[in-house]
């Protein structure tokens, strides 16, 4: 195994010294230079192979060296950082040799059945910031601190935003100069490896966010590697016509070139091999398979981006078929978690951002009378392909909480996410989430009511955890309703689900969710989404028999201000709204309340 994994590109570390390996097809001469060599730019020149491909093998280089690739082309003489390098001093330095596969153990951990999946999206810079100075970002070792944290709550997969080294040290992380380096910011390699073993070791996977609909667009040695170009554009990873035009520059990767496939593809293997992450998201896919910014209304096709996914996606789900493949596409196209052999893009899921935006529309209208529970509905009712866990469902992501807009409680009370309203309305919120078919997923300290919007260099405000540890315990319960911890809940990791009852006039919302394997413990959810409280509430049920409460939003040990709603059991009654029982039930106002039978 371990002989495999050392074929390919870049530096391949052996025990006498280092091979080096690159691909400059225009170079009429290539020569390595670094510290093993003082830096001479003639001592170690690589030979020429076929199809472009440059090596050779330097004796006495080791882990640790500096190095760069000196590139002749006609009068250009171009010093260029590794594309392969795993590590470089910074985004504007020098490459470093690094041995990936040292102390490398398989973890033989597995991710949670994908029903099951309840995911916290973070960005390791702004993450954990506690105990360290004002100008230092957050790094994959201060967030290890904060796994204990995480296990408790309930999380059971991390996705964790782009880490390929970008330019300076405070970034979202979707400008990658070195697709193959970790940001040295973060603790680079080594610091990741670190993370995902100690994440694993608590029962918690990691899915890595990957950019590869565009590069850069700064400190990028790629560009014009080795030289070569057409008009003013990128070179031989990039197209070199209108189809490198991205939002972020002339800078797509070119998709029908199969030295840039695979140099996509072994970046890919990379993290699900030799770092064992869990599952990848995949940055903006509608820019792979589209060439026109994903205009709705103005597709182009970009068949090469398209048959790339496919392809990448076949041989992903071959090799690691418990793994996840994600999808940003944001077109709600069902193509995109379609099957490859139906001509779909083969994803397991994909971001729904259909959800965010009914449910919030719902929870930021300020007066109850023009609420649209309709809405609500159509959040909970979305699928791709007849499956509900095609799709990743959130109420904050990093997108949704900036470029103009704010965390969920702050959107709700402006200058106020710790008022009533703010508590009340977004932790409905997280109640229709966890109850909702389909993959949860939340941003980090949502669950603590963070505050303002989100910025790479602003940190998590831990301190509000503190204020606000009941909320966190109701996103903790929540979450493990949610998994199915408690077999009288399993209906919530289920596919079906099923509208009870619907009251424009009330604001109130009923619904169950069943699992096909045991229909016997349906979970009954009854939301009220006015500012009444509702007493002796009466709701049709499909059911017979005593009704327990789960869950119960209307308990102070969870915030004061939240109302002190009591209900523990009630039974079925006669029929009613066209269902052969009912219950009859109290209502927290901006609240909700969870039953299993």
């Amino acid at each position: 195994m371990e002989e495999k994994l050392r074929e390919g590109m870049g530096a391949i570390v052996s025990e006498d010294g280092v091979t080096f390996r690159v691909w400059a097809p225009n170079a009429q001469r290539v020569f390595v230079m670094g510290s093993f060599n003082k830096w001479n730019d003639e001592s170690n020149e690589l030979e020429h192979r076929a199809d472009g491909y440059w090596d050779t093998f330097v004796e006495g280089a080791k882990t640790g060296d500096e190095y760069k690739y000196v590139l002749l082309n006609g009068e250009q003489k171009l010093s260029r950082n590794d594309p392969y390098a795993r590590l470089v001093t910074q985004s504007n330095g020098n490459s470093v040799i690094y041995d990936p596969y040292k102390d490398w153990e398989d973890h033989q951990f597995q991710i949670a059945p994908f029903n099951e999946l309840v995911i916290y999206e973070i960005h390791i810079g702004t993450f954990n910031r506690e105990g360290l100075e004002e100008d230092q970002v957050g790094t994959f070792y201060t967030a290890v601190e904060k796994l204990d944290y995480l296990r408790d709550l309930g999380i059971n997969a991390i996705e964790i935003m782009p880490v390929m080294e970008f330019a300076g040290d405070h970034s979202w992380g979707y400008n990658p100069s070195h697709p193959f380096a970790i940001e040295t910011a973060y603790g680079g390699p080594d610091g990741l490896k670190h993370f995902i073993f100690e994440a694993h070791i608590r029962g918690i996977a990691v899915i890595m966010d990957v950019v590869f609909n565009h590069f850069g667009p700064s400190d990028m040695d790629l560009w014009q590697f080795d030289g070569w170009k057409e008009g003013d554009y990128g070179g031989i990873y990039f197209y070199n016509d209108h189809k490198a035009k991205t939002p972020w520059g002339e800078n797509r990767p070119d998709y029908g070139r199969k030295e840039v496939l695979n140099y996509l593809r072994d970046n890919a293997l990379m993290w699900l091999d030799t770092f064992q992450c869990d599952g990848l998201r995949f940055d903006a896919t509608a820019f792979i398979r589209y060439m026109d910014h994903a205009d709705p209304h103005n597709h182009t096709e970009l068949k090469e981006g398209y048959a790339f996914l496919q392809s990448l996606n076949s041989e992903l789900k071959e090799r690691f078929p418990h793994k996840i493949l994600i999808a940003e596409d944001l077109q709600a196209d069902p193509v995109v978690t379609a099957d490859i052999e139906h001509n779909g893009l083969g994803f397991h899921t994909q971001w729904g951002t259909g959800f965010a935006h009914g449910i919030k529309r719902v929870l930021l209208e300020v007066h109850d009378r023009h609420r649209n529970l309709q809405l609500v509905v159509e959040s909970l009712f979305t699928r791709f392909n007849n499956d509900a866990f095609q799709r990743i469902i959130f109420t904050e992501s990093h997108d949704h909480v900036a470029n103009g807009s704010s965390r969920l409680p702050e959107e709700i009370q402006p200058g106020e996410a710790d008022g009533e309203y703010a508590k009340k309305k977004s932790t409905l919120g997280a109640i229709t989430l966890f109850t909702a078919p389909g993959i949860p997923m939340i941003f980090q300290g949502q669950e603590f009511l963070t505050y303002g919007s989100f910025s790479d260099t602003n940190p998590l405000d831990w301190s509000w955890q503190a204020n606000f540890n009941g909320i966190s315990i109701m996103f903790r319960d929540l979450i493990n309703l949610r998994k199915g911890l408690d077999p009288a809940l399993i209906g919530l990791s289920g596919q079906g689900t099923e509208t009870l009852h619907f009251n424009q006039e009330t604001l109130v919302l009923a619904y169950s969710r069943t699992h096909l394997d045991h229909l016997e413990n349906p979970a009954l959810i009854i939301l009220n989404f006015s500012d009444h409280e509702r007493y002796d509430y009466k709701v049709g049920v499909p059911f017979e028999g005593d009704w327990h409460v789960k869950f119960n939003s209307g308990w102070k040990g969870y915030d004061q201000d939240f109302s002190e709603i009591e209900v523990s059991s009630v039974h079925t009654g006669d029929g009613i709204e066209d269902k052969p029982f009912s219950i009859v039930i109290n209502l927290p106002a901006y609240g909700g309340v969870i039953l299993a039978k």
